[in-house]
């Protein structure tokens, strides 16, 4: 894995520093996804879909996607929140304990069962516990979490002072692009990541095997409007495929759809199929 990290960072790092690391990384070519075919699967929802093959330097867009954008984070920020948390030592390890204090945390009436109990840092991600990852911005605090945005070019790097949930709807705000820029600067190895943090991502965010490759991603989703938790939602399925032959496969979709049922599977199950749509993915 780290020798296949190591051929994509000499390869990357002069782009990231001809290109600047608050702009994102534009592929040598572009092939669009027909929407038409996929209109029953898309239906009423609004959907932006990305994805960057790091061996042919390619482009997939799902055709009429807005890729400039930018809209809340939600659970995608989990990525770079679990990078953050490990490199500035707040975390040591996937290992490490957060007991749930349930007068400073108590449960929402959305909060499913597995977010209702003690976490590690690495169950906190996969169950998408958003109490954890408030406690952990507590202790990482503004400033930090503004130098490292700012220094990684994540979306608008913008961050209330004192905030613990500035992800989740509120100032900071990220384009498909950039999210897909980000997870390409990850694998360039210009973040400046040890290798037990960048180990620990990879492990920690698998989602599946698909012949001989493994997707990786983390879901994200919300309320349009802010505490309306019956209305509109917006979602994301970002991250990336590795294959044992090639260079690793950075993606993002986006979706907006009128209830969080709407989009609950569809993010990830659509953001598989247009990968294998566009022979990025094997079928199963």
């Amino acid at each position: 894995m780290f020798a296949l990290l190591k051929q994509i960072m000499r390869a990357a790092f002069a782009v990231a520093c001809l290109s600047g690391m608050a702009s994102p990384l534009a592929a040598q070519s572009r092939m669009e996804i027909a929407r038409a075919p996929l209109a029953s699967e898309i239906g009423a929802r609004e959907v932006s879909f990305l994805a960057r093959d790091l061996e042919t330097d390619t482009d997939y867009v799902l055709e009429g996607s807005d890729l400039t954008r930018r809209h809340a984070p939600w659970s995608t920020f989990k990525i770079p929140n679990l990078l953050i948390a490990l490199e500035s030592g707040v975390a040591g390890s996937l290992e490490s304990p957060y007991i749930w204090d349930r007068s400073r945390r108590p449960a929402q009436g959305f909060w499913p069962p597995a977010w209702r109990q003690d976490q590690t840092l690495g169950t906190a991600f996969q169950r998408s516990a958003v109490w954890v990852f408030r406690d952990i911005a507590g202790e990482v605090g503004t400033g930090r979490y503004r130098q490292r945005l700012g220094e990684w070019g994540y979306g608008n790097a913008s961050i209330p002072d004192g905030s613990d949930d500035f992800w989740l709807g509120d100032t900071l705000q990220i384009s498909v692009s950039e999210q897909v820029a980000f997870l390409e600067r990850f694998f360039a190895g210009t973040l400046g990541l040890s290798v037990s943090t960048t180990d620990a991502l990879i492990s920690v965010s698998r989602s599946g095997t698909f012949g001989p490759a493994t997707l990786h991603g983390k879901t994200g989703s919300g309320p349009v409007i802010r505490g309306d938790m019956g209305g509109p939602f917006e979602g994301w399925y970002t991250g990336f495929v590795l294959r044992p032959d090639a260079e690793p496969v950075v993606f993002s979709l986006y979706t907006r759809a009128d209830s969080y049922a709407g989009l609950e599977s569809f993010r990830q199950d659509f953001a598989i199929q247009l990968l294998q749509t566009a022979d990025l993915l094997q079928l199963n």
